[in-house]
């Protein structure tokens, strides 16, 4: 039996993930430790929470006490890292916080399965029941973002794992760092782990701050829809799910000290993304065809903005055999059919503490 510990499970690709290995995978204790801060929702899980291999706990990353005490208590043999504060517009506001959860978080993790893998190698070792290693059998893999790469012009490259981080926000500059520490733990200490670089994910259970929910949620309401600039920044986007199942295949069969980059190769300027959602969504709810296309609304610029994100996923599709399963246009249709079926969801997450940064983020833009 195998105890795997997925640290912001409670969030959207955490839950995903948690919900995927929970029912393939019923030979393992699954783990989910989310602080569930405001995009983590135990909502998100109700369909796995009664499974027997399951189990939720709540706590702090930073807290190396506790990380420690989590670990050893349920002799954890792999760890699956995607707690993160994750929104590039909040950084600018409270860059503090992503240091705080994305570094040091990342830090006390790595440090505590260190220390309890290392002295339950030297207890068994003792009874000569150790292999050679500390780390036999052991896994940290860390969960990163193709943000820490920088940003592309638009002429045809990819980012690839060779790519030189050159981070611009404080979101993507906390991500590079947590991921050099966790190479920095391999290095230093042998430790075993894999790190993987996605691009923008979508599809159900996504907090609405981000780019697709926002403005599935926006166009229902007849909301204004606050497009950066011109909209003609580029992201690459891959499914929530095609997402988790890259994760179960790297962290099954991926090669120990590699970095795995996982896209979608499905580029899209943010303005042309923005007119098939209200296609979509205007279909799906029996509205004229372009009804909501006056709520297009052009503000400034973000600080810093990254021009374009694209990410070669060829080693991951060359050495483990992994494709993204759905065509965008159908992952859209479905993302939208899924909000509009889960209103009361919505509804229930973009109240109080949700208003108020909104607010903050588009007023007077």
């Amino acid at each position: 039996m195998k105890n795997i510990l997925i640290t912001g499970g409670a969030g959207f690709i955490g839950s995903h993930l948690v919900r995927l290995m929970v029912n393939k995978y019923p030979q393992y204790n699954i783990f989910n430790l989310d602080l569930l801060t405001y995009a983590g929702n135990l909502e998100n899980l109700r369909d796995v929470e009664g499974m027997t291999n399951y189990k939720f706990i709540k706590g702090d990353i930073c807290d190396i006490e506790f990380i420690s005490k989590v670990i050893t208590e349920n002799q954890i043999d792999g760890i699956i890292h995607l707690a993160a504060e994750s929104h590039v517009d909040r950084s600018i506001l409270d860059p503090f916080s992503f240091a705080r959860t994305n570094v040091m978080g990342t830090l006390s993790l790595l440090q505590a399965a260190r220390m309890y893998w290392s002295k339950a190698w030297a207890e068994q070792k003792n009874g000569t029941k150790a292999g050679d290693s500390p780390f036999e059998g052991k896994l940290f893999y860390h969960v990163s973002t193709d943000e820490v790469y920088g940003s592309l012009e638009d002429d045809g490259t990819f980012f690839t794992e060779e790519t030189k981080y050159d981070p611009h926000s404080p979101y993507s500059a906390s991500k590079a760092s947590s991921d050099h520490f966790v190479r920095a733990w391999h290095d230093t200490y042998g430790m075993p782990v894999v790190i993987s670089n996605c691009s923008n994910n979508y599809g159900p259970y996504q907090f609405p701050e981000k780019l697709i929910p926002l403005f599935i949620n926006n166009i229902c309401n007849n909301k204004p829809l606050p497009v950066y600039g011109k909209g003609e920044n580029v992201r690459d986007w891959l499914y929530v799910e095609d997402h988790a199942n890259a994760i179960d295949l790297i962290f099954h069969e991926g090669s120990v000290g590699e970095t795995y980059n996982i896209g979608g190769f499905n580029e899209w300027k943010n303005i042309d993304l923005i007119k098939v959602l209200i296609a979509t969504v205007d279909r799906q709810l029996g509205r004229p065809a372009g009804a909501s296309l006056p709520l297009i609304t052009y503000v400034t610029d973000r600080a810093g903005h990254d021009l374009r994100y694209a990410i070669d996923s060829g080693k991951l599709h060359r050495e483990l055999g992994w494709s993204p399963s759905l065509q965008f246009e159908e992952g859209i249709e479905k993302t939208v059919k899924w909000y509009l079926e889960n209103r009361e969801w919505m509804e229930r997450i973009t109240s109080g503490d949700y208003k108020s940064y909104y607010d903050q983020m588009y007023r007077g833009r």
